[in-house]
């Protein structure tokens, strides 16, 4: 059986434009996985450290996670669970996430009648997995690092105007003006 692709690809950019975090966001980041998550240009810095350490099945299976959440259709419940299951919850699925054996079995029993529900339990077993371990080398790291705002004795303002950009190694725009 060929491996599907996760429903979130962390290479994405909003409309090919690069994304920019402006001091304030950044700030909200580091401060919570919760306000992280919730930032688009954060969750995709995230979501690239995370590839980058070979662990984007968490970020990937709480992303799918969230979408199933707004699934509309009750016809298209059963479906999606089965392939989020099969996905990221069975015992050596294609991107296995790492939840203890009771919170599989729940989650299994849960899709006997699924609900969007379902996976509510594994979801947050898997944040707080993120928010303990990940999350916390995500802040020491460089990648994290560039984000943050440097003096701008390393670039003055403006040299975007003169056509050369200042970006990390994972394309996102670095703010260097306040």
């Amino acid at each position: 059986m060929p491996e599907k692709k996760p429903d979130f690809n962390p290479d994405q950019r909003a409309g090919g434009r690069e994304r920019r975090i402006n001091p304030a966001d950044l700030l909200k980041c580091s401060e919570s996985l919760e306000h992280l998550l919730n930032n688009d240009v954060g969750l995709t810095a995230f979501a690239a450290f995370l590839k980058s350490e070979f662990s984007q099945e968490n970020i990937e299976f709480w992303m799918a996670c969230e979408k199933y959440k707004k699934t509309a259709s009750p016809k298209e419940v059963a479906a999606k669970a089965m392939e989020i299951y099969d996905q990221y919850v069975a015992a050596e699925s294609p991107n296995e996430v790492n939840l203890d054996s009771a919170t599989r079995e729940e989650t299994k029993r849960n899709l006997e009648t699924p609900s969007l529900s379902s996976f509510d339990e594994a979801q947050r077993k898997i944040f707080l997995l993120m928010e303990k371990d990940s999350y916390k080398r995500f802040l020491k790291s460089r990648l994290f690092q560039e984000m943050v705002p440097q003096p701008t004795v390393n670039l003055p303002c403006g040299m975007e105007k003169k056509g050369r950009r200042n970006t990390s190694e994972f394309g996102l725009a670095i703010p260097q003006c306040a």
